[in-house]
């Protein structure tokens, strides 16, 4: 008969606790008197591995958190910069001479859009950085202010579709949900006459 260690499948942490139960079971075993490399080494390497992991995780975890804190601050700096923008253009008065001497780009009054935008495309779904995340992106509409998610169980019918969440980004984020389930999702995009049809709609399993 030949081994079969049937480890290579197994996530991390399950090969980490069936590499464990095999040392266990030989460890004073007197039908392997000398294992081949030592089982003391074998433990190492576990304990390495599994610390390996626990500092991966906490630094996803930590990455998540500064990216949050990023944002927040991103945020707020465009806040301040929307803020002196509207006082630049308080003292110009429409005058492009002064708004560009305060380092400041000028625009065209565009014209108000006259038709829903086009349905977003490429709508593709990964999964994020925890359990129960999916990440969502998709291309850019023209002219779209924001963007209206939709969720659905598996198998997707024509009621099954419900309201999940609202983007200003072509992107997403998607929490709790269920590790394991199968779920569906599609966009549309909105400006100021309406909204577009729905995008194809993309699949994916919650890690």
């Amino acid at each position: 008969m030949k081994v079969k260690l049937n480890i290579a499948r197994l996530s991390l942490l399950d090969r980490i606790a069936r590499c464990r139960q095999i040392v266990a079971a030989m460890t004073g075993n007197p039908n392997f008197a000398t294992p081949n490399p030592p089982l003391t080494q074998a433990t190492q390497a576990l304990n390495e591995a599994e610390a390996a992991y626990t500092a991966a995780q906490t630094s996803r975890q930590d990455a998540k958190a500064m990216t949050v804190i990023q944002n927040q601050r991103d945020d707020f700096v465009s806040g301040l910069m929307n803020q002196l923008a509207a006082y630049v253009e308080s003292i110009a008065g429409g005058d492009e001479t002064i708004i560009r001497s305060a380092g400041m780009d000028t625009k065209a009054i565009g014209s108000a859009p006259t038709s829903i935008p086009e349905s977003p495309d490429n709508l593709g779904a990964t999964a994020g950085d925890r359990d129960g995340e999916i990440d969502l992106s998709w291309e850019a509409v023209p002219g779209a202010k924001s963007y209206v998610i939709e969720q659905s169980a598996d198998p997707p019918t024509a009621t099954s579709w419900g309201h999940r969440s609202v983007s200003t980004r072509s992107s997403q984020t998607l929490d709790d949900l269920t590790s394991g389930a199968r779920y569906w999702f599609r966009v549309a995009a909105i400006n100021g006459v309406g909204q577009s049809g729905w995008s194809d709609p993309a699949m994916k399993i919650a890690p």
